[in-house]
């Protein structure tokens, strides 16, 4: 282990479990994930300051409330219709369907519920409205390379030694 601690421009690797309030688990990653710390990247701003300062082998354990994780659940943005006004390749639950508003912006909506001849198409992130809670374990810090900075991504080929 290198000793390093989370902190701006770092790679850093880890795997995550992500569960509700109730502890069912919702998500979870044994493959480690890698991102550049500190650069604006793609994970919610509260978990990556929950990872500042960590080291190798720290497991981190947050709670991350809908306003700081996907927001609420917005009921304007749930549809329901009759089936027979769907195409049959969206009548399943989970399908997912791509709409395109006035303004040129696309939205994914994922059906989420069948029942009496009624579909439901529903636009919000499956976590919306969900109290997230995060338990992820740092396997490697590292500094990142100037591509990944630029990028915010590591590099392709590169990971953590899993012993």
């Amino acid at each position: 282990m290198s000793g390093q601690r989370v902190e701006k421009r770092k790679v850093v690797y880890f795997t995550y479990v992500i569960r509700d309030a109730g502890g069912e688990e919702l998500e979870r990653s044994d493959l480690p994930v890698g991102y550049v710390h500190g650069i604006g990247g793609k994970l919610l701003p509260k978990l990556e300051e929950a990872f500042e300062g960590a080291a190798e082998g720290d497991s981190v354990e947050l709670v991350v409330e809908p306003a700081d994780g996907f927001g609420e659940h917005d009921p304007a943005l749930t549809y329901t219709d009759d089936l027979e006004n769907v195409p049959e390749a969206f009548r399943y639950i989970g399908a997912q369907a791509e709409f395109r508003n006035d303004r040129g912006e696309v939205k994914t909506f994922t059906v989420t519920r069948i029942e009496n001849g009624r579909l439901t198409l529903d636009g919000n992130h499956p976590f919306a409205g969900k109290s997230l809670h995060y338990r992820a374990k740092i396997l490697e810090v590292r500094d990142a390379r100037p591509e990944e900075i630029a990028s915010g991504v590591p590099a392709k080929a590169d990971g953590p030694v899993i012993h």
